[in-house]
């Protein structure tokens, strides 16, 4: 009843009782409690005799009706569940993508305002305040475990896009899981599943996006390696637009990496890459590489030309600066 409403409502126009209830096909009654609904849910609507109700501004939250609201995309995101706060989105979406008792469709979306436990890579921390997005996709892909990489791969490439398109600015994707801005890290990714040998049973990808955050908010430890959008562009920025730019690009994504086209997301990947060309460092395990980044492999591997000059490719790993790790704080 909300999202219909909504798209009745004009900011900034006044829109008759009469109008919305035949339009509705209820009671003038019956839209005065739906409007006393929305503003509960903190929209700014004001009423005027013999005008009608105005919607002045809409609340700054990542509510269901508005991701979906002309989201342009065929299953990804069509069932959300939004929460205040959660410990983690990705603890909340492997719970019910465990469930027994209730179906999740593929492309369900868990999404919260703030995380109180946040978390990334090798059980690190994600600092996950008020005006960041903080969500969590659950999938059934027909795809072998191997895919992960190039799962993690897909979700960085659809958010590098989402940022550009709505802001303007090209972001970096560093391998395997970060995007940068100004050598800043501005999101992660988090990939967890459910498998057997060579089937999945169900995948959670969980991003992590810095979006109205001050640089003041960041704590000490990281302020020096992290980055919000509005700090760079010094305004806040529509978290439901970027939310369902990033929908739409992973969805287009996730389709060619299911149709076995790995090579079209591997270009893309290229097109946004802070990692190759440069001389680095990877932790892998107990190990340390060192050499210089010369590409990326088909299942999303990182190669590295060493400095014994042989070449090895790298699934898995994190990328070192200087001996000390860049992220100390992963997603």
């Amino acid at each position: 009843m909300k999202k219909n409403i909504l798209n009745y409502l004009e900011q900034g126009k006044y829109i008759s009782g009469e109008f919305l209830a035949k339009k509705m096909g209820i009671s003038r009654v019956g839209i005065w409690k739906q409007i006393q609904k929305l503003k509960m849910l903190n929209y700014d609507i004001i009423s005027q005799q013999n005008s009608g109700y105005c919607l002045v501004s809409k609340p700054d939250l990542l509510l269901v009706d508005e991701i979906q609201d002309q989201l342009e995309t065929d299953f990804i995101g069509h069932k959300i569940f939004y929460y205040h706060e959660v410990e983690s989105t990705n603890n909340t979406a492997k719970k019910k993508a465990q469930s027994a008792q209730e179906v999740i469709p593929e492309g369900t979306l868990v999404i919260a305002e703030k995380q109180l436990g946040g978390k990334g890579r090798i059980g690190r921390r994600w600092f996950s305040p008020q005006g960041g997005i903080w969500l969590s996709i659950i999938l059934y892909p027909h795809l072998s475990p191997a895919y992960i990489p190039r799962i993690t791969l897909v979700t960085a490439v659809a958010l590098a896009r989402a940022i550009r398109r709505l802001t303007k600015i090209q972001p970096l994707i560093k391998w395997p899981n970060d995007i940068l801005i100004q050598e800043k890290k501005i999101c992660g990714i988090l990939t967890e599943m459910s498998a057997e040998l060579d089937t999945i049973n169900w995948l959670v990808i969980g991003v992590g996006i810095n979006v109205n955050i001050l640089h003041d908010e960041f704590p000490d430890e990281i302020k020096d390696i992290s980055i919000s959008l509005q700090e760079i562009l010094n305004e806040k920025i529509s978290r439901i637009e970027l939310v369902k730019i990033f929908l739409k690009q992973f969805e287009v994504y996730y389709q060619l990496l299911c149709k076995n086209k790995s090579e079209l997301i591997l270009e893309e990947w290229k097109k946004y890459s802070y990692t190759l060309g440069r001389h680095i460092k990877v932790k892998s395990g107990d190990r340390i590489i060192s050499g210089k980044a010369v590409d990326i492999s088909r299942n999303g591997a990182l190669i590295i030309k060493k400095d014994n000059g042989e070449s090895e490719e790298i699934i898995s790993g994190t990328v070192l600066n200087k001996s000390k790790e860049i992220d100390r704080y992963e997603e």
